[in-house]
């Protein structure tokens, strides 16, 4: 009988691989995978403690709660709108698909994750304004619109207080300092 698994910190395309290999190790016939989540069923021989330690070992854990896969997933469609641009109202269509209000939202992930959800999203907004750079594709302004931020002004004055420097000094760095997704919180 297949089981819904929840896992936090798997949050880029590459957590996938790396999941999937521990659920073959760990001898689990995995039906799907997709970011933060795996549907599969145990094989002959296979335990959940073995899997969870295996995960752990690579930097990712089983979630046992429910507040906890709320926030994975929260996060998983926080990346999932940025990288698709569907920033508007970001907040509000989360509480909606969620069934929660903004406020129990933002709550619920402060409480989980020592970070609210605005700054949370701000860090990964930034981390995606510094590969649109690294890219070199988009000027300022188009990458602000790609963002949606009312003004290029407004996030020159975001990056500069995440990142300690403007964005053309970042640009003239190329020596580019990234997080990866699973390290913003």
């Amino acid at each position: 009988m297949n089981e819904t698994f929840y896992i936090k910190n798997m949050v880029c395309n590459r957590c996938i691989a790396s999941v999937l290999e521990i659920f073959n190790i760990e001898n689990y016939t995995v039906e799907s995978i997709e970011l933060g989540k795996v549907v599969a069923a145990e094989g002959e021989g296979s335990r959940k403690e073995n899997l969870a330690n295996a995960l752990t070992k690579i930097g990712f854990e089983l979630i046992e709660n429910e507040t906890d896969t709320v926030v994975e997933q929260i996060k998983v469609k926080l990346i999932h709108k940025i990288e698709t641009g569907e920033t508007d109202y970001l907040f509000q269509s989360l509480a909606e698909e969620f069934g929660k209000t903004e406020t129990a939202l933002s709550k619920m992930f402060s409480k989980s994750e020592g970070m609210t959800l605005e700054k949370y999203t701000i860090n990964l907004k930034i981390e995606k304004v510094k590969e649109y750079i690294q890219l070199g594709q988009l000027n300022f302004s188009e990458i602000a619109y790609a963002l949606n931020y009312k003004t290029s002004s407004h996030l020159a004055r975001q990056f500069k207080t995440v990142t300690g420097m403007s964005m053309s000094d970042y640009k003239s760095l190329k020596n580019w300092n990234r997080k990866t997704l699973d390290q913003i919180v």
